[in-house]
This record gives C-alpha cells, sequence and structure tokens, in this order.
C-alpha cells in the first residue's frame, strides 16, 4: 500500500533547502549516482556501506522502512552489513536530512524517504505505515510552548484497524 509515485529526484529536492546540505545534488535518474550526490551534498563521504544501504532505501521510490526491514532488504541483496551499522546509517542519513523518523509507539521507529511535511496512517493489523494523501490536513488549535522552546515539526499518526463485523 505505499505510494511509489514519487520519483527519485522528488524525493530529494528538499535536501537543497537543509542547513546541513552544503549544495544541492545534481542527480541525473541513475540511482547509485543520485545516491552518492545525496551523500556528498549532505556532507555524507559516500562509503560503500552508505551507498548499498542508500541505493535500496532511495532506488524504490516513497517508502517506510524500519531498521529491521532494512537490514533484511540488504541481507536478501548480499550487502554485507550487520544490524548495527543499518541503525547507524539510518540515524546519520535521518541527522542529515535525508529521512524523516516516525515513531508508531515505543517499540516501532519508522524510516520515511519523503522528508516533506505530511502525515501518517498506521494500518495496526499488519503492521504498515502510509502517507495520508491529503496535503491540506491541518491542527485547528497549536498546544502553548513552553518558555524557551518552539516547536521543530508535528507528526500526526492516525491508526485504524480492520473494522469488526458484529
Amino acid at each position: 500500500m505505499n505510494d511509489n509515485r514519487s520519483s527519485f529526484s522528488d524525493e530529494t529536492t528538499a535536501l537543497s533547502n537543509s542547513p546541513q546540505g552544503s549544495r544541492p545534488p545534481a542527480m541525473n535518474g541513475c540511482p547509485w549516482h543520485d545516491v552518492n550526490e545525496m551523500l556528498q551534498a549532505a556532507g555524507l563521504r559516500p562509503t560503500r556501506q552508505r551507498m548499498a544501504l542508500g541505493w535500496l532505501l532511495f532506488g524504490k521510490g516513497a517508502r517506510h522502512l524500519t531498521a529491521e526491514m532494512l537490514y533484511e532488504e540488504a541481507t536478501l541483496a548480499k550487502v554485507p552489513v550487520s544490524l548495527a551499522t543499518v541503525y547507524n546509517t539510518l540515524n546519520q542519513l535521518t541527522d542529515a536530512g535525508l529521512l524523516r523518523q516516525v515513531s508508531v509507539d515505543g517499540t516501532k521507529t519508522y524510516f520515511d524517504t519523503n522528508v516533506s511535511t505530511h502525515h501518517h496512517f498506521y494500518l495496526e493489523n499488519n503492521h504498515e505505515l502510509v502517507d495520508i494523501p491529503d496535503p491540506h490536513l491541518a491542527l485547528t488549535q497549536m498546544p502553548e510552548v513552553p518558555e524557551g522552546y518552539e516547536i521543530a515539526r508535528i507528526d500526526m499518526v492516525v491508526r485504524l484497524r480492520k473494522t469488526r463485523r458484529g
């Protein structure tokens, strides 16, 4: 149920606005080249492991993955990485603005390749995160923010489950 309509280049446009990005990436449509450009533009060294994991992450359109899901994909693709390396790389890519971290509950964290402002449905029955397609969805009232703090981002996750037949 993931929406793979977004092109590889569209997902990286937010990088040019990222404070960590030193320059906008020069995308040409080749996933290997584009991952290299994304990493360098974000100030990350394009190591073999980052390149391979980046290719798995960004080469298939917009997606939501846990570290365990990416590790399983890497294992199937014969990419020699440990689960710790996958976690470290996902956190580095998140810190660089290339991924967005979405926490569903205390035990489940997804990494979203779509870093634009949007919200999510969480399908409880099959543990899947799906983008909410309505770009006009908004909170009508913001909470009072304590002194010395500012809102960094608002993540809305609407939990769905199959209706129970009576």
